[in-house]
């Protein structure tokens, strides 16, 4: 794939956190397919894109009021012309940039047109400690590549 592909699809991530950033939770809703899958890092899964954007609407009201949205990519592979998978690290948070981020997160995003809109969203909360300790244990459990 082009690297205008790569560019265009990390585009993606950015202008959810502007929009995140913005607590506009229609914008951040309008990144995702009409029918998207959409998991939390605590386990919610939210359907369609009404859905996400009604969710985080009361998210940006309270409980995220005022956060903004970091996020790191690491990987973005095509799995064909109009397919993609984004891994990237990210977190929400005020006040200053956090200077390690504590999720790992997968998007996968499809072309509609002009434009790639993200079909599912998985979003986990890292352990360090528990990688820490399963690696100590089990060295040959850490990943070849880690990040």
């Amino acid at each position: 794939m082009m690297t205008t592909d790569r560019a265009t699809v990390t585009a993606v991530l950015d202008s959810l956190a502007d929009a995140w950033g913005r607590s506009d939770a229609d914008a951040y809703g309008a990144h995702f397919t009409e029918d998207a899958t959409y998991v939390t890092f605590v386990g919610t899964r939210y359907q369609g894109r009404d859905d996400i954007a009604g969710s985080h609407r009361v998210l940006f009201e309270k409980f995220l009021k005022g956060s903004k949205l970091a996020h790191e990519v690491l990987d973005v592979r095509f799995l064909g012309a109009g397919v993609a998978v984004v891994t990237s690290r990210g977190d929400t948070y005020t006040g200053a940039h956090p200077k390690k981020l504590s999720k790992v997160q997968t998007y996968t995003l499809v072309r509609d047109g002009g434009r790639w809109l993200v079909a599912a969203f998985h979003n986990t909360q890292r352990k360090p400690l528990m990688e820490r300790v399963s690696f100590a244990f089990a060295p040959d459990t850490k990943p070849k590549n880690e990040q």
